[in-house]
């Protein structure tokens, strides 16, 4: 059965770069999102089991994101990808629920080690 994954960032490129580093083996049903509101809108519609997230967009950006699902209680496996490696930004979004944080440009190999770790894939 397919995976719900949506991909966030206001960036096509980027998000076109996280899309391509998703391991080739693992069945998705892929959802993409331009910034928070739409993330959100993909969790309520059941597109988004799985998320990968910036952290700096425009409507509403990544941590927002984070809190609006820990408001809600989704259920959703959050990675967040990001050019911020501050080691605050990590701290916080690991406090808001993301399950791991992956600095750009990501590789397929970051990816698939948080999916194994977590039982994803």
């Amino acid at each position: 059965m397919a995976v719900p994954v949506t991909v966030v960032d206001d960036s096509k490129i980027s998000r076109k770069m996280v899309i391509r580093a998703l391991p080739p083996q693992w069945n998705i049903e892929l959802t993409q999102a331009e910034n928070g509101e739409e993330a959100l809108a993909a969790c309520r519609d059941g597109k988004a089991e799985v998320m990968f997230l910036d952290l700096t967009m425009p409507v509403m950006d990544g941590y927002q994101v984070l809190e609006q699902l820990q408001k809600e209680q989704f259920n959703t496996f959050v990675v967040v990808i990001s050019a911020d490696i501050q080691p605050k930004a990590q701290e916080r979004v690991k406090k808001l629920g993301a399950i791991a944080f992956i600095k750009k440009p990501v590789k397929t190999l970051d990816i698939e080690n948080v999916l194994h770790e977590y039982g994803i894939v």
